[in-house]
C-alpha cells in the first residue's frame, strides 16, 4: 500500500520522456507540473539514461513529500516484470538492449529496485483513462491508440492493464497497423490523387470536400470497424476507450456508420497525461 499519495508517473517514448508527480487520491497531476526532456533514442546508453534520470530527478524535487514509488510507461518489447529492455532494430534504444534498466535507474535515483515498476505504454494509456473517467466498475475495457502506430490494451477489473499486442495481426494484404495509422492516409492519398501530404491533418485542412477524401473516409471506417470487431471477439467485450491523434477526427469517420453502434465507445480525454497517470496507478 502507499505510504503517501504522491507517486512519480513517467512516460517514455521514442523521442521524449515526460514525468510528473501524480496525486493518487485525486488522480491528477500535482500543480499541473510536467517535466519534459527530448531524448535522442539512438544515442549511447549512458547519455539516454542520463536524460531519463535528470527528468525524473527534476520531477521528484517538486514533490510535497519524499517519493516512495516511480511508475514508468515504456514502449515494447520490454521485460516489464524485471525491467530489462528488449528493443532492437526499431530505430530506438538499440544501445539499451538486454540492459537492466530497473537496476540502473535505481542506482542513479537512490531508490530500491522495488520502488520502480514498468508498464506497457498502451496499457498505461488505458489504465490512466479508466481511473480519471471513473470507468473502473466495468468488468473489462479495451483500449486503442491510433497515431504513428497502433496500440491495443486490455484492462480487467482489479488487475493491471496489459498490452494486447495486436498491431501486427494479419489483415488484408499486410497487418492491421498498416491500415490504421498516419502513414496509411499519406500512402492512400498519394495512390488516389498522386499528391503528397504530410498526414491526416493536412488532408482534413485542405482536401476534406474532395471525392478522394470520401473514399479514404469510408475505407478507414471499414478498417477500424474490422479491427474493433476482431478485438471485441477476442476479448468478449464491446467497451472501448480510443485515443491518439487520429482519434480526434473519429466522429468524421464514423458519422452515419450504424455498424459502430454495437460498440460502447469512450474518447480519451487526457492526451499525454494518460500514460503518466496510468503508470502511477500501478501502485494504487
Amino acid at each position: 500500500m502507499l505510504q503517501d499519495n504522491y507517486v512519480v508517473g513517467v512516460d517514455i517514448g521514442g523521442t521524449h520522456i515526460s514525468a510528473c508527480i501524480i496525486d493518487t487520491k485525486q488522480w491528477n497531476i500535482h500543480l499541473e507540473n510536467v517535466v519534459r526532456n527530448h531524448v535522442f533514442s539512438q544515442g549511447d546508453a549512458k547519455t539516454i539514461l542520463h536524460t531519463w534520470t535528470s527528468a525524473i530527478r527534476d520531477c521528484m524535487t517538486t514533490s510535497p513529500t519524499a517519493i516512495q514509488f516511480i511508475g514508468i510507461a515504456m514502449p515494447g518489447p520490454f521485460d516489464y516484470e524485471n525491467g530489462i529492455s528488449k528493443m532492437l532494430g526499431q530505430s530506438k534504444y538499440d544501445n539499451l538492449y538486454d540492459q537492466d534498466i530497473k537496476s540502473l535507474l535505481s542506482a542513479e535515483l537512490g531508490l530500491p529496485p522495488t520502488a520502480i515498476h514498468f508498464i506497457n505504454d498502451a496499457a498505461a494509456f488505458l489504465q490512466g483513462e479508466i481511473f480519471v473517467q471513473h470507468l473502473q466498475t466495468n468488468p473489462r475495457i479495451l483500449g486503442i491508440t491510433l497515431g504513428t502506430g497502433l496500440g491495443s490494451a486490455v484492462w480487467n477489473n482489479g488487475e493491471k492493464a496489459f498490452d494486447a499486442d495486436l498491431w501486427n495481426t494479419p489483415y488484408k494484404e499486410s497487418i492491421f497497423e498498416e491500415y490504421l495509422v498516419t502513414r496509411w492516409f499519406v500512402k492512400r492519398f498519394k495512390e488516389i490523387t498522386g499528391k503528397n501530404v504530410t498526414g491526416l491533418k493536412e488532408i482534413l485542412d485542405n482536401h476534406r470536400e474532395t471525392a478522394a477524401f470520401t473514399t479514404i473516409k469510408d475505407e478507414y471506417a471499414t478498417h477500424l470497424f474490422d479491427f474493433m470487431q476482431f478485438f471485441e471477439e477476442k476479448y468478449q467485450t464491446n467497451i472501448f476507450i480510443i485515443g491518439g491523434n487520429i482519434a480526434k477526427a473519429l466522429p468524421i469517420f464514423i458519422a452515419d456508420r450504424e455498424e459502430f453502434n454495437r460498440f460502447t465507445m469512450h474518447t480519451a480525454i487526457l492526451g499525454e497525461k494518460a500514460a503518466m497517470i496510468g503508470a502511477a496507478s500501478i501502485f494504487s
